[in-house]
């Protein structure tokens, strides 16, 4: 009898230590902090408030400069020169350290859930492996890529909202401590 039980008690270990969650997040390496404090983004600190969810931003490097542009303010570009904490820092935007990340809050929860995504087509970046597949916004909330037409819903946790079928968005561990805080992406090794 003790056999069986313990059996049992090793199955019912197994069924209830699987859960989605430990999928939920990429195990990829992606490092962002940028204090809005200290740099100033308006763009940025709009998608870092719980109070604006809906809207998201892309973040990435050019040079020596942060390059942000937001979903409601299409072809509009903001840049912000490194500061001296900023130049110490390591930074990993995005698969290759080259696609960028969006990050923002969901509007479909309540609260509002804080995003951070790969700008980079999934499914298109695991058939080849090269970061060349970048996704534009559009104000809606939604990330479409320009090779395969997939459409990823970026309020609903990047799901596919149309087009084939396949992975969502790559999602990356983040917090932000507001508009005028400190947004903290740390993900992987």
């Amino acid at each position: 009898m003790k056999k069986y039980t313990y059996y049992i008690i090793s199955l019912l270990a197994l069924f209830v230590s699987c859960d989605d969650a430990e999928f939920e997040f990429s195990s990829d390496s992606c490092y962002f902090i940028f204090d809005n404090s200290a740099n100033r983004s308006p763009m940025l600190g709009t998608a870092m408030n719980s109070l604006s969810p809906g809207v998201f931003c892309h973040a990435a490097v050019s040079g020596r400069y942060f390059v942000f542009n937001t979903n409601t303010a299409p072809g509009q570009t903001e840049r912000v020169a490194f500061n001296a904490v900023d130049e110490q820092r390591t930074l990993i935007l995005g698969a290759y350290n080259e696609s960028g990340i969006i990050v923002g809050y969901g509007n479909l929860n309540s609260p509002a859930i804080f995003y951070a995504y790969d700008n980079q087509c999934p499914n298109c970046y695991k058939e080849s492996n090269l970061p060349r597949y970048g996704l534009t916004m559009d104000t809606t909330g939604k990330a479409t890529c320009k090779s395969c037409k997939r459409v990823y819903d970026m309020n609903n946790g990047g799901i596919i909202s149309s087009g084939d079928p396949g992975d969502k968005l790559i999602r990356y561990r983040c917090s932000t401590t507001g508009p005028t805080g400190v947004l903290s992406v740390i993900n992987g090794q």
